[in-house]
């Protein structure tokens, strides 16, 4: 395998992949034992791996530069061909599903599989080929609309990404200042943002009709494999997270305003913990690679090995440049069982925690793609898949000294553990965002800003916008990516921090035991439901009331102690 940017593309030939998977269609209904069966699935599996591994290459490469012409048809052709196989994909899922060997397929593998296939099959339909195409493209289209604001800021270009360097400045006028050029940036593209989300929830809305749900909630759910949970169970979360979380997070807004000595307590003053600055690496790029090489080899053989994989291909693409897509991710190269990390490094603590974060992604899927043998069991749902994550950045937190100057480590623990927790009242105000604007009729541009404003007042009670009109509407719901590019994902982040809490909490006891149920959570990757994999894990159920309100309680008494010391 080479390196990434050697890596050779080529654009699949779509009717041939069409041809080939009716092929393995045809052999699945035609098959004469488990044995020819089972060979038709692995096939179709090795055909969709090829054609996903070359989606992803052209995916990166499109958000390493959304100037790209090249990679941008690539992605249009992926976006028009996609809806089409999934049509294929739903006949051969159909046709596995009442497989006379489907018994056989249970005893192997069990039965998650069916329940994932019967999902799928519940959720794809040629009657949205159209709907579908066109939701990918106003994807594109946010994704480009974003990525291309750009503004002056004291002498220097910035984006959304570059101005919020800024906003972490120890010159609280300087913060402000980034900020209302932040606002500015964004009420400058907001018609254009607002109407993309409004045709985006019409699409959505019409897909969920067309395949006979009572609204998108159902099909969004359903799509993402929430089976152990409905959103019921999702609203009772989000108030025990009202309950328990933002009095926690209450408190330490108050510890950061008296801290910093300030009157009234801004947004841009939410991330500033500490007076003199917050903690801020003290390397570039290639030092941040080499402390990260150093903390994964001494952290265990397992991570050691991983992260050696990924230096030696060059699986990163970590520094901020010109038309290079927002936010940063984790994605698979599922041919070379290889992840792939996508980042914009901005020379702040967001840094260290996209090598930590999205490493812990990268990590399970390493894993997981050695020890599972179905493409459908390689990867958990969300809200999983995020404890390997968040779990990560803090089983890494030994080592937080190699990154940061001396001394600052031990703030940057404090920093990162409050943040962890308070966070979470935003993670949920994102989850009702959506709720309310798929239970009732569709909002328009007021009406999205009008539910996020009433929205703040229950879970981010402190939140003060210092009089910027554009903010204190409504309007800062647009900022956040998921919303419209992975609509009901943004929930399984606190669910998920509930959890990664848990073994940090388990960690101050026992580490050995805590790494040892991070591991075996890892190699399980998605063969197990959720609930089963949080027994697997040793860890506790985040819908219960008393799983909420003990984290909250035990991660504010380590920050009362973290806080004495400091």
């Amino acid at each position: 395998m080479d390196v990434f940017k050697n890596l050779a593309y080529s654009r699949p030939d779509g009717e041939k992949v069409k041809s080939d998977l009716h092929a393995q269609l045809e052999a699945l209904k035609n098959a004469g034992s488990y044995e020819e069966a089972k060979a038709a699935f692995f096939r179709r599996q090795d055909i969709m791996t090829e054609f996903r591994t070359m989606n992803v290459i052209a995916s990166i490469r499109a958000d390493i530069n959304t100037a790209d012409e090249f990679y941008a048809g690539e992605m249009k052709f992926f976006h028009d061909l996609t809806p089409r196989l999934s049509v294929i994909l739903k006949e051969f899922n159909e046709a596995l599903a009442a497989s006379p060997y489907r018994a056989d397929f249970e005893k192997e593998y069990g039965d998650l599989l069916f329940k994932i296939l019967d999902a799928d099959i519940r959720t794809n339909s040629k009657d949205i080929i159209d709907e579908k195409i066109a939701e990918a493209g106003l994807v594109t289209e946010y994704s480009k609309t974003a990525a291309s604001c750009k503004t002056m800021f004291r002498g220097e270009e910035c984006n959304f990404y570059g101005l919020l360097k800024h906003m972490l400045s120890t010159d609280r006028e300087e913060r402000k200042e980034a900020m209302m050029a932040w606002a500015d940036l964004y009420e400058g593209a907001s018609a254009r943002l607002e109407d993309i989300y409004g045709r985006l929830c019409e699409l959505r809305r019409t897909e969920a009709a067309k395949l006979g749900f009572n609204n998108f909630i159902e099909m969004a759910y359903l799509s993402r494999h929430r089976f152990d949970y409905t959103s019921a169970d999702i609203e009772k979360f989000r108030n025990a997270v009202q309950k328990y979380i933002v009095p926690a997070a209450a408190k330490i807004r108050a510890a950061q305003k008296a801290r910093l000595g300030v009157e009234n307590f801004e947004y841009y003053d939410e991330q500033m913990f500490f007076p003199g600055g917050n903690s801020t690496p003290d390397k570039d790029t290639a030092g941040m690679i080499a402390a990260a090489k150093q903390m994964y080899e001494e952290l265990s053989p397992e991570t050691g090995e991983f992260f050696d994989f990924m230096c030696e291909h060059e699986m990163f693409d970590l520094e901020t440049r010109p038309n290079k897509r927002l936010g940063g991710y984790c994605t698979s190269l599922a041919k070379y069982k290889s992840p792939f990390i996508f980042s914009n490094f901005n020379k702040s603590s967001a840094d260290t925690e996209v090598l930590t974060h999205e490493a812990g992604h990268a990590f399970e899927g390493y894993v997981a793609s050695r020890c599972q043998e179905l493409q459908e069991y390689m990867h958990s749902t969300s809200e999983i898949n995020e404890i390997h994550s968040m779990g990560m950045e803090f089983f890494t937190e030994p080592w937080y000294k190699l990154f940061y100057p001396e001394g600052e480590d031990r703030r940057y623990t404090y920093e990162h553990l409050a943040d962890s927790l308070a966070n979470i009242t935003y993670l949920v105000s994102v989850d009702e965002f959506q709720h309310r604007v798929f239970e009732g009729e569709q909002p328009d541009a007021a009406g999205f800003r009008s539910i996020w404003k009433k929205i703040e007042e229950i879970y981010l009670p402190w939140r003060s916008y210092d009089g910027n009109a554009f903010l204190e509407s409504g309007a800062f719901w647009m900022q956040k990516q998921h919303i419209f590019m992975y609509p009901f994902y943004y929930v399984d982040y606190a669910l998920a921090m509930i959890c990664a809490l848990q073994f940090y909490l388990k960690m101050q006891n026992d580490r050995t035991a805590a790494w040892a149920d991070y591991m075996h959570l890892c190699r399980l990757g998605g063969s197990l439901g959720y609930f089963d994999l949080l027994k697997a894990a040793n860890l506790k159920n985040p819908f219960q009331e008393e799983t909420i309100k003990e984290v909250a309680d035990g991660v504010m008494a380590v920050l009362d102690r973290m806080e004495s010391e400091l």
